[in-house]
C-alpha cells in the first residue's frame, strides 16, 4: 500500500508540475493582448465619452468589467473553448469541424474564412497600438520626449518583425515570467487606487452602466466601441487553445489574469473618480508612482512586445491552416524550432504585416487615433464566432433549438452591439481593416476557385490505367530501373503526369508510385491511418497519404513508412516527377472571369514550390511544365 501511495503522489507532482508549465506557457503566450489592454482601453473611452468625470469613470467601469466578465470569461473560456476540432481551436478549426458536419456548408466557409481575414487585420494594428500605448507613457517622467514617441515606435516594430525569422524557442521561456510580473505590477498599482478611493468598487454593479448608456444617449453608445478594446485579445484563448489546453488557460485567466485586470481598471477608475488624472493622461501612468514611471514604461514595452509577437506567430500558424486546407498559395514555411512545431517563420506574412503595422503607425500617429480602427475587425470576428457557435451548439452538441437561440442569440446579441458601435467609427479608420480583410478574403476564394479549375481541368486529361498499361507493352516502351514517384491531385486512373512523361521520355521506371496528397478537415492524423496503399499492377502502387491542416508533409518520410508497409522499391534509388501548370485563359469564356484567372495565375507562379512545401531532396526532383486552361 505504502509503494502504491508514494507512486500516486509522484505521478500527481509530475502532472501538476506539467500543469504548471503549460500555465506558465499561456500566461506568456495567450493573455499578451487582452492584458496590455489596460494601457488604452479606460482612457479612450473617457476621451470618446466626452471627458474625465467621476460619473463617466463609474459607468465605463462598469461597463468594461461586465464585457469582461460575458464575452471573455463567459463565452470564450467557459462555453467557446468546449468547442474543440480534435484539440484544436480558432475560427478556421472551428469552420472546418462544422465543414465535417454539413454537406452544405458555403456559408460556414465564408464565415469562418471572413473572420480568419479579419484576424490578419488584428495582427497588424495590435503591435502599433500596443508599443504606441507603451511608449507614449514616457510623455508623463518625459515631457521633452514626445516628438520621438512615433520614431521610437517605428524602430521598436522594425526590430520585432526583424527578429522574427530566429524564432522564439529562447526568449519564449522568458515570455511567462516576464508576463507574470506584468500582471502583477498592474494588479499591485490598481489595489493602491482602490484603496484610495474603495467606492469604486460600487462598479460591480451592472446598473451602473446600464444607466450610463441611457443617460448618455449617442455618446454612450460610442462609448460601447472603446469599451470593447478591453476584450480584443479574448478571440486568441481560443485560437491558442491546442498549444496550451483548455484547463491550464482557464486556470490561468481565473486565478491570475482576470483578478489583476479588473484591480487595474478599477484603481484608473478610482484616481478618475478622485480627480487626479488630469485632462490628456493616461490613468493607466497615473497610478504609478512618479519614481517607479521609467521601469513602467520599459516593462510596459516589453509586455507589448510579447502581446505582439504572440499576434505575429499566430497569423503564422493561421496561414499554415488556410494552406493546407486549400484556401492559401503554397508558402516558404521555415520552422524555427526542431522540437516546437507551433515555432514557424513565414517570410511573405512577416513583412506584409510589417509593412501594414508601419503604414498604420504612421499614418495614424497616435494610439489615440489607433483605436478608431482596432476593435471593429475583432468585434465582428467574435460575432461571427458566434454564428458558428450556434451551428456548432445544435451539430456538435445536439442542443435544443430554443436553448441554442438563447445562449448564442445573447452572445451574439453583445457582439452586435460593440460591432454597431464600431461601426461609428468607420470613417476614422475602421474602414482599414475592413478593407484587408475584404481583400484578403477575395484572394482566397480566387485561390480556392483557381485550384478546383485546375484539377476539374486535369481530370479530363487522366487515361484508364488499364489502358495505360496495354499501350505500354504494345509501343514497347522500355523499363528503366529506379522508383519513379509521380505527385498528382488526381486519384484515379493514370494521372496526365505519368503519361507526359512517358510521351516525352520514351521510357518508365520499373517501380511506379502515383501520390496523392490529402489534407484532412482535422488537425492530426494517426499514423497508423495515414497511408492508403493500393497496387494497382506490378511495382506500380497508388498510395494516398492524409495529413491534418496541423500537421507538415514530409513525404521522404512517407515513403519509408509506404516501403515498411509492403511496397518494394530501393528508397536511395527514387526521382520525384512534380507537375508545374501555367495558367491561361479559356478561350471558349466558358472558365473562371479573365480577371480571377489573371490574380491567380499570379499567386500560382509566386507560390513557394512544391519541393519545398512537401521537403523533397531537390537534387531528385524533375518539374514538367504543362499548360491548363482554365
Amino acid at each position: 500500500m505504502t509503494t502504491i501511495a508514494v507512486t500516486d503522489s509522484g505521478q500527481h507532482a509530475r502532472r501538476s508540475a506539467g500543469l504548471r508549465a503549460l500555465m506558465l506557457g499561456a500566461i506568456g503566450v495567450v493573455f499578451g493582448d487582452i492584458g496590455t489592454s489596460p494601457l488604452y482601453t479606460l482612457k479612450t473611452a473617457l476621451d470618446w465619452g466626452g471627458g474625465v468625470t467621476p460619473e463617466a469613470a463609474l459607468g465605463i467601469l462598469s461597463l468594461i468589467v461586465w464585457t469582461l466578465v460575458i464575452t471573455t470569461s463567459i463565452k470564450y473560456v467557459a462555453v467557446v473553448m468546449r468547442v474543440d476540432n480534435d484539440g484544436e481551436g480558432g475560427i478556421l478549426a472551428l469552420m472546418s469541424l462544422l465543414g465535417i458536419k454539413r454537406r452544405q456548408h458555403l456559408g460556414v466557409i465564408a464565415i469562418g474564412l471572413f473572420g480568419a481575414a479579419l484576424l490578419y487585420g488584428d495582427g497588424a494594428i495590435t503591435p502599433a497600438i500596443s508599443v504606441l500605448s507603451a511608449l507614449e507613457g514616457l510623455k508623463l517622467p518625459l515631457p521633452a520626449i514626445a516628438p520621438y514617441v512615433l520614431p521610437l515606435a517605428v524602430v521598436v516594430l522594425i526590430g520585432v518583425f526583424a527578429l522574427q525569422s530566429q524564432g522564439t524557442a529562447r526568449i519564449g521561456r522568458l515570455f511567462g515570467p516576464i508576463m507574470i510580473a506584468w500582471f502583477v505590477a498592474i494588479g499591485v498599482l490598481g489595489l493602491g487606487g482602490v484603496l484610495r478611493h474603495p467606492g469604486v468598487l460600487a462598479a460591480l454593479d451592472p446598473r451602473y452602466g446600464i444607466v450610463y448608456l441611457l443617460s448618455h444617449g449617442f455618446t454612450g453608445f460610442l462609448v460601447l466601441g472603446a469599451v470593447f478594446l478591453c476584450a480584443t485579445g479574448a478571440e486568441a484563448l481560443y485560437a491558442d487553445m491546442g498549444h496550451f489546453g483548455p484547463l491550464p488557460i482557464r486556470l490561468a485567466w481565473y486565478g491570475l489574469v482576470l483578478p489583476t485586470l479588473l484591480l487595474n481598471y478599477a484603481g484608473q477608475a478610482a484616481l478618475v473618480v478622485e480627480g487626479a488624472v488630469p485632462s490628456g493622461d493616461n490613468p493607466f501612468f497615473v497610478l504609478c508612482p512618479s519614481l517607479l514611471q521609467l521601469p513602467l514604461v520599459l516593462l510596459s514595452t516589453v509586455a507589448t512586445i510579447i502581446a505582439s509577437q504572440a499576434i505575429i506567430t499566430g497569423a503564422f500558424s493561421m496561414t499554415r491552416q488556410a494552406i493546407q486546407l486549400g484556401w492559401c498559395p503554397r508558402m516558404h514555411i521555415t520552422q524555427t524550432s526542431p522540437t516546437g512545431y507551433g515555432q514557424i517563420y513565414v517570410a511573405f506574412v512577416n513583412w506584409s504585416l510589417m509593412a501594414l503595422t508601419l503604414a498604420l503607425t504612421i499614418g495614424f500617429g497616435s494610439s489615440d487615433n489607433l483605436a478608431a480602427a482596432f476593435g471593429i475587425a475583432v468585434s465582428l470576428t467574435m460575432l461571427l464566432t458566434s454564428v458558428l457557435l450556434f451551428l456548432a451548439m445544435r451539430e456538435v452538441w445536439h442542443w435544443s433549438l430554443p436553448l441554442a437561440l438563447l445562449v448564442a442569440g445573447l452572445f451574439a446579441l453583445v457582439d452586435l452591439s460593440f460591432v454597431s458601435a464600431n461601426l461609428m467609427k468607420l470613417f476614422d479608420g475602421g474602414w482599414v481593416p475592413l478593407c484587408a480583410a475584404g481583400l484578403i478574403y477575395g484572394l482566397m476564394m480566387i485561390w480556392h476557385r483557381g485550384t478546383i479549375a485546375v484539377a476539374d481541368r486535369l481530370e479530363i486529361l487522366v487515361e484508364p490505367t488499364e489502358r495505360f498499361l496495354a499501350r505500354l507493352a504494345a509501343d514497347g516502351v522500355p523499363r528503366v530501373p529506379g522508383t519513379a514517384v509521380f505527385l498528382t491531385k488526381t486519384n484515379e486512373m493514370t494521372p496526365p503526369i505519368v503519361v507526359w512523361h512517358v510521351r516525352h521520355n520514351r521510357a518508365l521506371h520499373r517501380h511506379l508510385l502515383v501520390l496523392t496528397v490529402r489534407f484532412e478537415s482535422v488537425p492530426w492524423i494517426n499514423d497508423a491511418e495515414r497511408l492508403e496503399r493500393e497496387l494497382v499492377a506490378e511495382n506500380f502502387w497508388r498510395l494516398t497519404p492524409r495529413y491534418g491542416f496541423m500537421e507538415r508533409p514530409d513525404i521522404p518520410q512517407l515513403l519509408a513508412q509506404a516501403l515498411s508497409g509492403g511496397c518494394h522499391f530501393d528508397p536511395d534509388d527514387v526521382t520525384y516527377y512534380v507537375g508545374h501548370e501555367t495558367v491561361l485563359h479559356r478561350i471558349d469564356g466558358s472558365g473562371l472571369p479573365e480577371w480571377q484567372e489573371a490574380v491567380f495565375a499570379a499567386m500560382e507562379r509566386n507560390s513557394s514550390h512544391v519541393s519545398d512545401y512537401f521537403n523533397l531532396p531537390r537534387d531528385r526532383v524533375v518539374e514538367i511544365g504543362r499548360q491548363v486552361e482554365i
